[in-house]
């Protein structure tokens, strides 16, 4: 199916299974009844909250099957499921049997792209392992500043199948999606799409790093104009050769470095593009400064290129890219400064869960005492630590798997003194902050970057980040 292309699918009468209550089942269903289909929604848990969505939906005429997700239903033709469904559940086993198709939410988004009547919007298309959100809120902030009417849609928060089928209008979409989206997106075909990076994620979910990156490489298929890719991560420009594209669409790189041709990058503190120009081999277009980009730390540097590059691709000038990039404020969480207390900055990178975000955020500050820990999901820190040692002026490690950070920090950064916080509650953050104020020196970061998950002490990495915001905030006050 080509870019543009509408799918015409008869969906009166057609038994669909939506697998999953939540934020993308019940959209799903709405909009699947609403079109005729005999829609059967099954749900794993039978909880108040599931009953309460159930008897929504059967208000309005949509069988709902609770408190069993493994049973595909009889007559089923379609399967429409929620991202975060394993591909080894046993209802797809079953469709699978009985040559039944499954569909995620994307997919179903896509295919219902113009069946309302209005012109379906191109969508620009992001994934990577991290700085997706960042980076696609920087390019919706940069479409806005071109004047074109656009979203931020996807994995981010708000429903495809809303953009897609709502009232208001769009010029383009700029479209977040997670490797569990992709996989269940077989005839997705964005205008273009970067890859921003890949490392080790999920595994549990796709079963090896070799299948996450495939899955991650379908957002390619199809591209029309533009594959961007990291030139620093050569996984991705692999992802790009391995693509079936449109004739005429480019491998675009970015880099922080110096460009070659067909790519952006970094020349004098100036953001370049060697890619949309007419003499490639020869000129380079200004974009804007790295200080237009909030924050310049370089792994922002590098979502900003991104963004730019998928700009660029749809045609956008470049003082759009400058004034969106001035524009765009990150979300909470993410390298955000707190507060400065007797010259040393508070950060919270509360959304590191991961080495490889933490990575980024260790590799933007010169001095830095970190606060690590919590679920490490089969991570290893080795590696990790090795990168940064040199960084760091002292450790602070709290939450179940701590000493999985104190051994790699033993083994390859002997020299670096850590205070290991013997505590889970969730008062634990307090007395992290006050141990690292007491390491911190003048012109030292004090850096949440967790590089774990946060659900064996907070409800999520928000709670975690705003638990270190409401410390360092308290001590502020008491330093004042």
């Amino acid at each position: 199916m080509g870019s543009q292309e509408v799918s015409t699918v008869d969906w009166q009468g057609k038994h669909v299974t939506v697998a999953g209550l939540g934020v993308s089942g019940i959209p799903a269903a709405r909009a699947l009844h609403e079109r005729g289909a005999l829609v059967t929604v099954v749900n794993d848990g039978d909880d108040e909250r599931a009953r309460a969505q159930a008897a929504e939906l059967e208000a309005l005429g949509v069988t709902v099957r609770l408190g069993d997700g493994a049973t595909l239903p009889p007559s089923t033709e379609l399967v429409v499921t929620a991202p975060g469904w394993q591909p080894d559940k046993p209802l797809f086993a079953a469709a699978a049997e009985a040559g039944v198709d499954i569909w995620g939410d994307v997919e179903l988004a896509w295919r219902l792209r113009g069946t309302n009547g209005r012109e379906p919007a191109p969508w620009l298309a992001v994934t990577g392992t991290n700085g997706k959100t960042t980076t696609v809120r920087m390019l919706a902030s940069i479409l806005q500043a071109a004047g074109l009417r656009t979203a931020a849609v996807g994995n981010i928060g708000v429903s495809l199948l809303d953009a897609v089928l709502g009232d208001e209008e769009y010029d383009v979409l700029a479209v977040e999606l997670s490797s569990y989206q992709l996989h269940w997106a077989p005839s997705l075909r964005a205008h273009s799409a970067a890859v921003l990076n890949l490392a080790p994620d999920h595994l549990d979910w796709h079963g090896s790093m070799e299948a996450y990156a495939a899955d991650k490489g379908r957002v390619y298929e199809g591209n029309t104009v533009a594959c961007v890719y990291n030139a620093a991560d050569p996984a991705t420009e692999d992802l790009v050769r391995e693509a079936d594209v449109e004739e005429g669409c480019r491998a675009i790189g970015f880099t922080l470095g110096a460009p070659g041709p067909s790519q952006l990058g970094v020349v004098d503190g100036i953001l370049v593009d060697r890619a949309f120009v007419k003499n490639r081999q020869k000129q380079a277009q200004e974009l804007a400064e790295v200080s237009d980009v909030n924050p310049p730390a370089p792994h922002n540097i590098a979502n900003a290129l991104a963004a730019a590059a998928l700009a660029r691709a749809f045609g956008v000038e470049p003082a759009a890219v400058r004034d969106g990039l001035r524009a765009f404020r990150p979300d909470a969480h993410r390298i955000e400064h707190v507060a400065d207390i007797a010259e040393v900055a508070y950060v919270d990178d509360s959304k590191a869960t991961n080495t490889h975000a933490t990575e980024a955020s260790l590799a933007a500050y010169d001095s830095i005492v970190w606060i690590a820990g919590g679920l490490a999901k089969g991570a290893t820190f080795d590696e990790l630590v090795t990168g940064a040692a040199k960084r760091l002026r002292g450790v602070v490690l709290m939450g179940a798997d701590r000493a999985l950070i104190h051994e790699a920090l033993t083994r390859h950064a002997p020299e670096v003194p850590v205070v290991d916080l013997d505590r889970t509650d969730t008062g634990a953050m307090s007395e992290a902050v006050e141990q690292a104020a007491r390491l911190a020196r003048p012109g030292d970061t004090v850096l949440l970057a967790p590089a774990c998950a946060s659900m064996d002490m907070f409800t999520n990495y928000v709670k975690r980040g705003e638990a270190f915001a409401d410390a360092v905030r308290a001590r502020a006050g008491t330093s004042a």
